[in-house]
């Protein structure tokens, strides 16, 4: 529940001010590391460790594309302190499913289909070239449409962590 705590408010920060200041995500990260290491010891330290390093290294290339925050890339990295590497997997899939229903509701909400399904043939296109796609597909540019990667991260925490303490997911 100290996982589902964490990532409510910084779900609630990435919607109030599309930011996830780093001193949440620091101390969510050492609060996780101190919570594994009274419950498991250096088996626990061991679990947070890793969970944090695989969540870094799996959006890494997304942060260095621009097409995810910096600050979302480090509250997976705090969670998978909270978490370890096998529960952060399962949320991380969780949370990708629920960010794309969020686009896919924006997109049709603020009318961008067209554009959107013209931006996918140009990251396709990018992809099979071996090119980057232009900085028009970035977070940078101002008329892209925005998900608060961070508020699906807390839906998706939030109803794994209830459904855990349910026993329904072991």
């Amino acid at each position: 529940m100290l996982a589902a705590a964490f990532a409510a408010a910084a779900g609630w920060s990435d919607w109030r001010s599309r930011r996830i200041p780093n001193w949440l995500t620091v101390s969510g990260l050492l609060l996780g590391i101190a919570a594994n290491a009274v419950a498991g010891g250096w088996a626990g330290i061991r679990e947070s460790l890793l969970g944090a390093g695989l969540g870094l290294i799996i959006l890494f290339p997304f942060v260095m594309l621009r097409s995810l925050g910096a600050g979302d890339w480090k509250l997976i990295g705090a969670l998978g302190a909270f978490l370890g590497p096998g529960h952060l997997v399962t949320v991380l899939v969780g949370a990708i499913l629920v960010a794309g229903f969020m686009a896919l509701v924006l997109i049709i909400w603020k009318k961008r289909v067209g554009q959107t399904l013209r931006n996918i043939g140009k990251m396709l296109g990018a992809f099979f070239t071996l090119h980057l796609p232009g900085p028009e597909l970035t977070l940078e540019n101002p008329e892209a449409l925005k998900i608060p990667f961070g508020v699906a991260v807390a839906v998706t925490v939030v109803v794994y962590s209830a459904r855990q303490a349910w026993g329904v997911w072991q």
